[in-house]
């Protein structure tokens, strides 16, 4: 009796786990693949354009690399600049990321925000209309922007094919959950697709300290 009673419990389970996966599936809100996505963590830093570079380091000045970064053709420079808010308030040795950007742009964590007494808006890299104002100063002069400061929104880089993998969009807003015990979900990940991307969820250093990501960590999409 004993055991019948536990084979009807187990089919019951069976019964209720594949309705309740079936519903969320086609509710679109379940995980849609393993931990697979590497999780890469920005420290502040900035872009800066031909003509800026050359205020701030002189006429035809050439970026030191220092070492290449996960996107391609990106690399760590041996550049660094201070930043000066409009409290006067500053914030020195800013890595340059390189190359040279079509805008100039300094992406700062929410302590950098609070350093600089200013508040950052939470923008995709490249978006900076609107944004805050702030000063670099380099070893030969200083650019004052009225727009440029912000907060890295978190985001994932894909290529086409990864897009398709994953059944995502480009532009589309998601839901992503770190590995591990100590696992995080973030949410309102923006998904960027472009065939000159590497796959990887990037996150500032603050969000990753939050989060307890440690090492090489990977995340999967929980939620579209």
């Amino acid at each position: 009796m004993e055991e019948k009673n536990r084979d009807k419990n187990q089919l019951l389970t069976e019964i209720i786990t594949e309705t309740v996966y079936k519903y969320l599936a086609d509710a679109g809100l379940t995980s849609n693949q393993d931990y697979t996505i590497p999780v890469e963590v920005s420290n502040r830093h900035v872009h800066l354009t031909r003509e800026a570079l050359d205020a701030l380091f002189g006429q035809n000045y050439q970026l030191t690399k220092v070492r290449d970064i996960s996107q391609p053709g990106e690399f760590a420079s041996d550049e660094k600049v201070t930043l000066v808010s409009s409290k006067m308030r500053m914030i020195e040795n800013v890595r340059i990321v390189g190359p040279v950007r079509a805008y100039n742009q300094a992406e700062l964590t929410v302590t950098d925000g609070y350093t600089l007494g200013v508040s950052l808006p939470t923008r995709l890299s490249g978006d900076v209309v609107g944004s805050q104002s702030i000063t670099m100063i380099g070893p030969k002069g200083a650019i004052n922007l009225p727009e440029g400061a912000i907060r890295a929104a978190r985001h994932i880089h894909m290529t086409p094919e990864d897009a398709e993998k994953y059944q995502v969009k480009d532009n589309q807003r998601v839901k992503v959950e770190t590995e591990g015990e100590n696992g995080v979900i973030f949410k309102d990940v923006i998904i960027r697709v472009s065939n000159k991307c590497k796959l990887a969820f990037h996150i500032d250093i603050e969000e990753a300290n939050a989060a307890n990501v440690q090492g090489t960590t990977y995340c999967r999409i929980l939620f579209k």
